[in-house]
């Protein structure tokens, strides 16, 4: 009787209820993660939405779209925030360090996390109920606050709600577009079709991803217009196309109206990107995927810096960085096996709530559920399915973040489980699902810093660091507990650490931190150097074994102490690895700086070669060098070494043979450099 009225809520009941879920979520989310830093992409997002409200330019950080930036953009502005004048950068790196200075340098870092978090609260806790209302309206009210209880329990969600990134808001706003989408194209509806139309909007607004979202929903439309398998008499094929036709449009519309319907990036209309548009393009090695670009470029289908951060997302999301990772104790290049995503889920989802969505799937395979589910319930895992088709043929860098729309759209399953399990009269399944719902509570409430959270499948939280690395395991988190060790241990005895965690010079700088070469001149000749001395915080990241920059020295020593996942070593230590490292990116540095000095960069590359060659990357920059001075034979001998290193990695190896092929027989004028994929 009590599920019976459970599944019949009055509106204002439902809507308490469901308010009351995401205020518990947002506690639980504020009080688990109030520990942690800013991730290394929030001051690049934080500055950059700022920007885009002050200057009505979109030059930065056009690799993502401006809904999240603009969100907490507007906050920042009406609360404070001191950018500097716009400039033309010199590659990602110059951005970055724009918007770094701008967030630890210009303003009080601190203020900006507590604004942000709020922000991001706010604006995420909207999208959760919007989730819950159109899930009863598809669904009925059970089905909605169980999908709510699943992502408030959840720790990956919880440690995604404050912070200015896109994959949590992404991952709502498609469920959300998803789900309205299976209500407008049973009875096609205009209200129904512009509710899906505008969410689908904010969708291609949040993140490059949608697209995805955005071709399922027009597949399945097509296909219900021409096959519809509901009773519709007085509605023909064409009449359905317009609907869907407007829809898809609507969604544009919304898409360009976050750009405020310009075209070009800068209102002087001169192209003002860190990179230009066509070598953007052409750093796409897929010939397909250059053609889709440069036809949506000839169109203008979308925004410039739209387009320019698509071609970012396939070139880094699809084709893959150098980014080495460890998946189950092994290490990979570029990407992992294609089931990393699948894997990724069942090691970070608690057991309990996995355990509800196999429910669910199960009870919907069975024809278990209500029949009006059937439809709105398979249109969810035919998107959910398809995402993750997707996302198995791209870069596995980001870990569980960018599977985080797969997880909120299987979570509606968890959702379907709750209302069929307890309105039915099964105890056997009662029973199993409560037992379901307190161990994934008990497993992960009392997470503490929910981004590091592993389940019981790989030993929990505490030794996954061990297995795996990606952007899942750690993005910076860790950087308060770095101050704080180094003001109480190191700072008093006048002792600089070697800090080789994931955080900025600015925020060094900003926070009182003294690291290993932050003095440019005093230090210059020591980093080169393969013994380092002292005290030294790293990643888990940096520590897997690796053909190149390895640190295997750090990894075989006993540990000071730790911080979740950041490692705290002291001692003497012969890393070249680490050295090799050091100078690679200090020839970047002088490549893309304000003041580029090419020879001095070929000293740095060549110094890194000499401590570690195994680094394909620094032999291709060196060919690049070569190439711009005009030398064929030390182009042809980098490029070869590049290729002798480069990971077994098929359209690396490609460009690599292609462009040995062109320094023997062309122009060097007519060749032009390859894209370091380590830049990116």
């Amino acid at each position: 009787m009590a599920a019976l009225q459970l599944a019949t809520l009055s509106r204002k009941t439902f809507t308490r209820l469901a308010l009351l879920l995401i205020a518990l979520a947002i506690l639980r989310s504020a009080i688990t993660t109030r520990l942690d830093s800013f991730t290394i992409d929030e001051a690049y997002h934080i500055a950059a939405g700022v920007s885009y409200i002050k200057y009505h330019d979109f030059r930065i950080n056009p690799e993502h779209p401006p809904l999240i930036k603009i969100v907490v953009g507007n906050v920042m502005r009406a609360t404070g925030f001191h950018p500097g004048p716009l400039q033309q950068f010199n590659d990602k790196g110059g951005e970055r360090s724009y918007t770094e200075r701008a967030v630890f340098r210009q303003n009080d870092p601190d203020s900006i996390q507590r604004r942000a978090r709020t922000a991001m609260y706010l604006f995420n806790g909207l999208l959760l109920l919007g989730l819950a209302f159109a899930l009863e309206r598809t669904f009925n009210g059970v089905v909605a606050l169980g999908t709510l209880l699943f992502l408030a329990i959840d720790p990956t969600v919880a440690a995604h709600m404050p912070v200015v990134m896109t994959d949590l808001p992404i991952a709502l706003l498609s469920t959300i577009a998803v789900v309205l989408a299976a209500r407008a194209f049973r009875d096609w509806l205009w209200t129904d079709l512009a509710a899906c139309s505008v969410f689908l909007g904010l969708a291609l607004a949040a993140k490059h991803s949608a697209p995805i979202v955005f071709l399922s929903i027009a597949l399945i439309g097509a296909t219900l217009a021409v096959f519809s398998p509901f009773e519709s008499p007085s509605q023909s094929r064409l009449p359905k196309f317009g609907k869907l036709a407007a829809l898809l449009a609507g969604s544009m519309l919304v898409l360009w109206g976050f750009y405020l319907f310009q075209y070009f990036e800068s209102p002087s209309r001169i192209e003002s990107f860190n990179r230009p548009l066509a070598a953007k393009i052409s750093d796409v090695a897929s010939p397909r995927y250059q053609a889709v670009l440069k036809v949506m470029d000839a169109t203008r289908v979308v925004p410039r810096a739209y387009l320019w951060g698509f071609a970012d997302t396939i070139r880094a999301g699809m084709e893959g960085r150098e980014i080495p990772q460890l998946f189950f104790g092994k290490t990979y290049h570029y990407r992992c096996p294609k089931y990393f995503f699948p894997a990724m889920i069942a090691v970070k989802v608690p057991i309990g709530l996995l355990a509800l969505i196999l429910l669910g799937l199960i009870l919907f395979a069975a024809w278990r559920i209500p029949a009006r589910w059937n439809f709105p319930a398979a249109v969810v895992l035919a998107v959910a399915v398809l995402f993750l088709l997707v996302l198995s043929r791209g870069a596995t860098y980001a870990g569980i973040r960018h599977a985080l729309p797969v997880v909120v759209m299987l979570s509606v399953f968890a959702g379907i489980a709750l209302d069929v399990v307890f309105s039915g009269k099964s105890r056997q399944l009662k029973v199993l699902a409560t037992i379901a719902l307190i161990f994934a509570a008990v497993s992960a409430l009392p997470q503490i810093r929910p981004w590091e959270y592993f389940n019981e499948f790989v030993g929990g939280t505490s030794s996954a660091y061990k297995y795996f690395s990606d952007e899942g395991v750690d993005l910076g988190q860790r950087t308060k507990e770095l101050v704080a060790y180094y003001k109480r241990e190191l700072k008093p005895n006048g002792l600089r650490p070697d800090c080789l965690y994931d955080f900025s010079e600015d925020e060094h700088d900003a926070r009182g931190i003294n690291c290993f070469g932050s003095d440019k001149v005093k230090d210059a000749p020591l980093i080169a150097l393969p013994e380092r001395s002292g005290t030294i915080f790293i990643s888990p990241q940096r520590l897997l074994p690796n053909s190149y920059w390895d640190r295997a020295a750090l990894r075989e020593s006993t540990l000071l102490t730790r911080f979740g996942n950041l490692l705290v070593y002291r001692g003497t230590f012969h890393l070249p690895g680490q050295a090799a490292a050091a100078m690679y990116w200090r020839g970047l540095d002088k490549i893309y700086g304000d003041k580029p000095d090419d020879a001095e960069a070929e000293k740095d590359f060549l110094r890194s070669i000499e401590l570690d060659p195994g680094a394909f990357f620094v032999h291709m920059e060196l060919g690049n060098l070569y190439l711009k001075r005009g030398s064929r034979e030390q182009s042809l001998h980098a490029y070869s070494d590049a290729l002798k290193y480069s990971p077994d990695e098929s359209e690396l190896r490609s460009a690599l043979q292609t462009q040995l092929q062109h320094l023997e027989r062309d122009p060097l004028g007519s060749i032009p450099p390859l894209r370091d994929p380590a830049v990116e």
